[in-house]
């Protein structure tokens, strides 16, 4: 069994680096993705191990990048796209909405698209406008795109393997704040099924259910809630499109309680789908409403005022004691 301690941004190189080694037909394309390895170093010498037509650079055109992997993706290809930062993926929403995901139902399934979009995603790193934004629920929306985030290196490793290995577009939202985080990683385990949500910590009171960057938060406001007697279970959702709804109705049905955490805005973001399909689901198990927690609606602050935008330890908890106050 090999198993190494690393950090998400070693585990995404190093399921990148597997990916290329295993299947030629595999690449990685993106802004800086070559000589420098990205601005996170996520592709860090890919370029030099695997060759300039394999790791390729491109220039800063979004829509070019995706434009052009879809046409590699229709000969064959299994492109790898890196967007850089959240906020410039816009420039190539068109591509992936008009064309990414429709292209197998306007063939009638005649035609498979295997592009995996590489997104760093969220706050917490104090970075300048449009780096730090929270796009996923404008993805999620959009039928023929599955979408993903890892939140530890283990999931991180495995899950990029699998959207890689997927014959659907898979857009892969990387929790940028959580890149240095550290875990082990078993390089050969079985994994989870791709869109399968985890109990990252059993309980019995209540269940927050979170993704990507909130899983870290979850767990430690279930570990402050646990000082006051309180046994709150979390759920890693891991997939936003499709969503485990069976493991989040599993969970709730023996809580009673749920709350769901994004760092997105509550205001039309995934909580709110989660909250609706689970009160249907269960209506009569359910000992509170569902609850929500989630950035504001409003423009992403300047650095200085994200850790006021951001949800935190406190806005979990606040929201954990208000459903058990119920």
């Amino acid at each position: 069994m090999a198993v190494e301690k690393m950090s998400l941004a070693k585990a995404l190189n190093e399921s990148l680096r597997k990916a290329l080694d295993t299947d030629p037909k595999v690449l990685v394309m993106g802004e800086d993705v070559g000589k420098l390895g990205g601005v996170f170093r996520i592709t860090d010498g890919l370029q030099k191990d695997f060759g300039e037509e394999r790791v390729i650079d491109t220039p800063l055109a979004e829509s070019g990048i995706v434009g052009t992997a879809i046409g590699l993706a229709l000969r064959g290809y299994r492109p790898v796209v890196e967007i850089q930062f959240d906020g410039f993926v816009f420039p190539a929403y068109d591509q992936i909405v008009t064309q990414l995901a429709k292209m197998h139902a306007r063939a009638l399934g005649k035609v498979k698209l295997p592009v995996v979009v590489r997104i760093p995603y969220g706050g917490g790193i104090g970075a300048v406008e449009h780096h730090s934004e929270s796009p996923e629920a404008l993805f999620a929306h959009v039928a023929g795109l599955k979408v993903v985030s890892p939140s530890n290196a283990a999931d991180g490793y495995w899950m990029l393997q699998q959207a890689i290995q997927s014959d659907d577009p898979v857009i892969f939202f990387e929790p940028k704040r959580r890149y240095w985080d550290k875990a082990e990683v078993d390089t050969e385990s079985i994994p989870d099924p791709l869109h399968t949500a985890r109990v990252a910590r059993p309980g019995t009171d209540i269940t927050l259910a979170a993704y990507g960057p909130m899983v870290k938060v979850c767990l430690e406001a279930a570990a402050a809630a646990e000082e006051e007697g309180k046994s709150v279970e979390v759920l890693d959702l891991r997939s936003m499109s499709p969503i485990d709804f069976d493991a989040v109705q599993r969970s709730v049905e023996r809580t009673g309680r749920l709350v769901v955490v994004h760092e997105a805005p509550v205001f039309y973001g995934s909580g709110a789908e989660i909250a609706a399909r689970i009160t249907e689901r269960c209506f009569y198990h359910l000992e509170a409403p569902v609850l929500r927690v989630g950035g504001f609606h409003a423009p992403y602050p300047p650095a200085r005022l994200e850790e006021e935008y951001l949800p935190g330890l406190d806005r979990v908890l606040d929201a954990v004691d208000r459903s058990l106050a119920y």
